[in-house]
């Protein structure tokens, strides 16, 4: 006769949808740190990333190259400070965010 919870499910789907879309972010700001060795990033900035794949760094079919809006994004997360959980102001931090 159905879930006994259905509105569990539409509960936590868009949460995790959430999480995902902030880890897709934060790897291409990790991208962009690596290759430039800060993250002052221009506010119109726009970074690609190849997901998907077997994650070898080869060619697949099931790769897609990703444009994201990363300058928007660093602006983001510097103007949420305050409301960031520790854990994702400490990933930030360990890659070079400055907060001011």
């Amino acid at each position: 006769m159905g879930d006994p919870q259905p509105g569990k499910q539409v509960a936590t789907a868009p949460t995790r949808v959430q999480a995902d879309k902030w880890a897709l972010n934060y790897e291409v700001a990790k991208q962009f740190f690596e290759r430039e060795g800060h993250l002052r990033v221009p506010r119109k900035h726009v970074e690609r990333i190849v997901v998907g794949g077997d994650g070898s760094g080869g060619s697949g079919e099931d790769q897609e190259v990703r444009e994201l809006r990363l300058g928007a994004w660093i602006g983001n997360q510097r103007s949420r400070a305050a409301t960031l959980s520790p854990e994702r102001v400490e990933q930030l931090s360990a890659i070079g965010m400055r907060w001011t």
